[in-house]
């Protein structure tokens, strides 16, 4: 398709923040327009997807095309694909949408638990994936439609499994519970933590889709129209723990899916020194969070939920911090099995404590946590994880070479701020640069020592919060009547 890397992760980007949006607007209906509706309208994305993927491979694949009639046919072909990914994280969003509350009624008495296992599937398709990927690089590049077949294969398998389940009602709808309560639960400042990541969001995809910046005192004015709104209907704030909850994920989420998804470049120096991809990495981390996550019930009797949550944060931090000089291949291995046992119940047992503490908010408190939480990653974390590499670059190069940085840096912006970055065309044109290439690549790795500042701050967290439980007797599930 002719795509440069820019448009490579626009693309990229187009499947993941409709995720997010569905996560969370489904959970506003989807007790109303039952949870049938909302799996078909899943696999009807997936159809769809895939219906627009082969159309785009069909669109460039064609004998003799070249000069101005194949940029045509490559710019159609992005069209089909940019709207097809935007289907398929709809389509993503909203099997999650359901599926955390249909876990968390019918095992009503261990959230935690089998959330935890519902939540090895996530691992688990991390695995599979990273595997797929190594052992079909050759097929594929011969021909991709191949990815598209492994997607159906999936989604084709749920159609059959769920479309003759009877669905349970929840919880809140089971005991009477209103739409304006559940509203109430997460009230007009976790709105306010939504609607400000969502309008981002949406503000950035007009901008990459329309060259057209949305000016901020418009965008904010709309944000605090819909917070106002929101808050006016409930009449509530919100419940001040699940505030605290929805701005922890944050950091929470930056820790799992913002370092999970640049591990695998930024120990791509040692691994191939030791000869092994490194996308080995993220799958041995994956794997270990999909073996324990099964083995949750035990761990969440033993340490209860924040105490669990607690523990998970010293090992990420300490398996981030040994992640960033391990050289030889058993000490990377060892670093990545801490970092692996640290990440593996952040999210569903954050889901679970949500689920235990506001069974009142039903879909929308359980699912909306989930939906920060995916697009806090791609607003805040991975430009933070992208400023704090760039930094350490900076200071690596300026260490080793005082007078190239200069030579070799642009200035851009991010949500901060200007930031300072090496720009590798100007690499390009160095005489040294492959030294200079050289001290970037071990600067990538030694990052990874100052990520452990977003562990660190969830640690901080939890720790306030067991102290808060335990000033009110210790933590304990509320059934869906309590307030």
């Amino acid at each position: 398709f002719g795509l440069d890397k820019v448009q490579q992760a626009a693309l990229f980007g187009h499947g993941l923040w409709p995720f997010a949006i569905s996560i969370i607007l489904f959970s506003l209906v989807i007790d109303r327009i039952g949870y049938r509706t909302a799996m078909i309208f899943s696999f009807i994305c997936y159809v769809v997807y895939a219906a627009l993927a082969l159309m785009a491979h069909a669109a460039v694949n064609v004998a003799g095309l070249e000069g101005d009639s194949l940029i045509a046919a490559q710019s159609q072909g992005l069209r089909y694909l940019t709207i097809g990914s935007i289907i398929l994280g709809l389509g993503n969003g909203t099997v999650e949408a359901f599926i955390n509350p249909v876990v968390a009624t019918i095992f009503n008495k261990e959230k935690t638990k089998w959330l935890n296992i519902l939540h090895a599937g996530w691992p688990g398709g991390l695995v599979l994936g990273g595997i797929l990927t190594l052992a079909l690089q050759a097929q594929v590049a011969e021909d991709w439609r191949i990815l598209i077949y492994i997607i159906a294969l999936p989604a084709i398998v749920y159609l059959l499994m769920l479309i003759g389940a009877t669905f349970p009602v929840s919880e809140r709808v089971a005991a009477g519970g209103t739409f304006r309560e559940m509203l109430a639960e997460f009230g007009a400042l976790g709105a306010a933590i939504a609607v400000f990541l969502i309008g981002k969001q949406l503000a950035l995809e007009v901008k990459n889709a329309y060259s057209w910046e949305i000016p901020d005192l418009y965008l904010y004015l709309a944000m605090g129209v819909c917070v106002v709104g929101y808050g006016v209907y409930c009449q509530s704030l919100g419940r001040p723990l699940m505030v605290f909850l929805c701005l922890v994920m944050i950091p929470l989420a930056t820790t799992e899916l913002g370092i999970d998804g640049t591990i695998t470049g930024l120990m791509e120096t040692p691994m191939k020194a030791a000869e092994l991809s490194p996308l080995w990495v993220l799958i041995y981390t994956s794997g270990v969070m999909m073996i324990l996550r099964f083995f949750a019930g035990p761990v969440v009797k033993a340490l209860t939920p924040l105490g669990l949550l607690a523990t998970c944060a010293v090992c990420a931090a300490l398996g981030i911090y040994l992640l960033s000089f391990a050289t030889a291949t058993w000490a990377i291995f060892l670093a990545a099995t801490i970092y692996g046992i640290g990440k593996t119940y952040f999210w569903p047992t954050t889901l679970g404590v949500v689920a235990e503490q506001f069974p009142k908010g039903g879909a929308l408190t359980l699912n909306a946590i989930a939906g920060i939480g995916m697009l806090a990653v791609g607003i805040i974390g991975l430009p933070l994880i992208g400023y704090i590499q760039e930094d350490s670059s900076r200071k690596a190069i300026e260490k080793a070479m005082p007078s190239v940085y200069e030579q070799i840096a642009k200035t851009d912006n991010f949500f901060l701020g200007t930031y300072q970055a090496v720009d590798a065309e100007k690499v390009d044109l160095q005489s040294n640069k492959a030294e200079i290439n050289e001290v970037i690549n071990q600067a990538k790795q030694s990052s990874l020592s100052r990520m452990i500042i977003f562990p660190i701050i969830m640690l901080v967290a939890y720790l306030i919060l067991l102290a808060y439980f335990k000033s009110q007797g210790g933590y304990r599930p509320k059934a869906v009547l309590d307030h």
